[in-house]
């Protein structure tokens, strides 16, 4: 995974890949989270497979692309038709794949100044946050993060507590990986860096999109903050997690 599609963390693939290309190893990175944000390159990073999917940079959903480096073997998975070169049987989307196309294009013309843009609006989130809740904490690494991605815990606060009020005011966020939503266990991402379940339990996730400004941000942190005070004051825990 070329970012952590939970917490932003970028990882190295760059140096993970020189390793294994030494060691004859082949390497496949998920680049879904990146595309459109962050620079990838098959060759200079070592990779031997990228994983791309449209609707992460605004295409439409249902499509994705396997880029390969050339000489890199590959044996299909599915069989019955020679479609894909071979690799993937079944009528193409050709729309979905226009669409995909049209959308990489955009997203190259935009990138750098799309990039720069989340970037200075997740700090200012991030920041917002930390300031005026106390006792919160950023998850991640501090600089080494996807443009516009901020992971935050409030301990003492139940995550889908906050999640469903958040809602009620129009933000969208979630308490782990949106691929997971729907399961009420705390974020294994969170656990593997050291969070205790607690921590965990209480944590938010904010993607902030091509169309957010700061007025999008003021918004949140005007929302939130009340909104965690209430549920501090209503949690038999809070005042005692603060204290450590």
């Amino acid at each position: 995974m070329h970012a952590n599609n939970e917490i932003g963390t970028i990882q190295p693939i760059r140096e993970i890949g020189k390793l294994l290309r030494s060691r004859g190893i082949l390497f496949h990175s998920d680049a879904v989270q990146t595309a459109g944000r962050l620079f990838i390159d098959i060759n200079e990073d070592y990779l031997d497979l990228i994983t791309l999917s449209a609707h992460k940079i605004y295409g439409p959903k249902g499509v994705g692309a396997l880029i390969v480096r050339r000489g890199t073997p590959l044996k299909a998975i599915l069989t019955g038709g020679a479609h894909e070169r071979n690799f993937r049987p079944g009528t193409e989307n050709v729309p979905g794949i226009v669409g995909f196309g049209r959308a990489a294009e955009l997203a190259l013309v935009e990138k750098e100044a799309e990039a720069g843009k989340l970037l200075e609006l997740g700090k200012l989130l991030a920041s917002s946050i930390l300031e005026k809740v106390p006792g919160s904490f950023l998850n991640g690494h501090p600089e080494k993060r996807l443009p516009g991605y901020v992971n935050v815990s409030l301990p003492g606060i139940e995550g889908e507590a906050l999640v469903m009020r958040l809602d009620l005011k129009g933000i969208a966020v979630s308490s782990g990986s949106a691929c997971s939503s729907h399961s009420l266990e705390p974020s294994h991402v969170l656990l593997a860096i050291g969070l205790a379940h607690v921590e965990a339990h209480g944590s938010l996730r904010f993607s902030l999109g091509r169309g957010a400004d700061k007025e999008d941000v003021d918004y949140i942190v005007d929302s939130l903050v009340p909104i965690a005070r209430v549920l501090r004051e209503m949690s038999p825990i809070a005042d005692s997690l603060l204290k450590c």
